[in-house]
């Protein structure tokens, strides 16, 4: 069952591509924790290069951003660099911390019921416990309503 604002949020690491990632790590810092379908989509390229652009102001909050797919190292490693990414990207291959943040679920195209992740946003404090989070997240003005959630921390 996957946590609850003012729960603890579900402790996770995963390889990233620049090396791993923890919650344990950062501790003491807001963590952006954003999950989304595959690296080099449209809509996934849109939300990434939003936080990309973003992340000066996350950093002025001391807060970390991440992506996560289930797209392997070497598959975030050629999106980094093809957008100038400028934060780390998770790679969550064998779906635990999708799982975690129930952020796994059922999706529908064209009639056709799959499995996939639901593009979805956590903020979490520095304490660990998990404070905002949106489901089914909307690209454009995505990343500016993330960072007012950051700020009022």
């Amino acid at each position: 069952m996957p946590a609850k604002i003012g729960a603890k949020a579900p402790e996770f690491k995963m390889a990233t591509d620049s090396g791993s990632v923890s919650l344990k790590e950062l501790k003491g810092k807001p963590v952006v924790l954003y999950f989304y379908p595959k690296d080099d989509t449209s809509g996934c390229t849109k939300e990434a290069c939003d936080f990309r652009d973003g992340l000066p102001n996350f950093s002025k909050s001391k807060a970390v951003v991440i992506g996560v797919s289930k797209d392997s190292v070497e598959s975030h490693k050629k999106f980094k660099t093809k957008h100038k990414l400028n934060f780390a990207l998770g790679s969550d291959e064998d779906g635990k911390v999708c799982e975690a943040y129930g952020v796994w679920k059922e999706k529908s195209m064209y009639g056709r019921k799959y499995m996939g992740v639901e593009r979805s946003t956590f903020v979490i404090d520095g304490a660990g416990v998990l404070r905002a989070e949106w489901r089914k997240v909307k690209v454009p003005g995505h990343a500016e309503e993330v960072l007012a959630a950051v700020k009022g921390l």
